[in-house]
């Protein structure tokens, strides 16, 4: 299995409807994306105020292997979410791993 963990760093253009509806896109991808074992999606809440660099959206996928992390990339539903982040992403950080 592959974690696939990314962090998301919004700008101040970003409604609270507009995060909530990301939330939703990225929540929905287990339904429409094969080789998803598990995935969690959320605003990030952490009091560690020094810690949290601004990172606002939190995404994290466990996928079936490597095969499935590949096909996730360029997949039409991945697409689709990166560019609806367009006007709303100052930065973003991505880890991929076995597990």
């Amino acid at each position: 299995m592959y974690e696939h963990i990314v962090l998301f760093k919004l700008n101040s253009n970003i409604t609270d409807d507009k995060e909530k509806a990301l939330v939703s896109q990225l929540q929905s991808f287990k339904e429409k994306i094969p080789g998803i074992v598990e995935l969690t999606a959320g605003i990030n809440v952490t009091e560690e105020v020094e810690n949290k660099h601004g990172y606002t959206l939190a995404l994290r996928i466990t996928f079936e292997d490597k095969q499935a992390l590949d096909h996730y990339l360029p997949h039409p539903v991945h697409q689709a979410f990166v560019s609806s982040l367009d006007g709303y992403i100052e930065n973003v950080v991505v880890a991929d791993y076995p597990c």
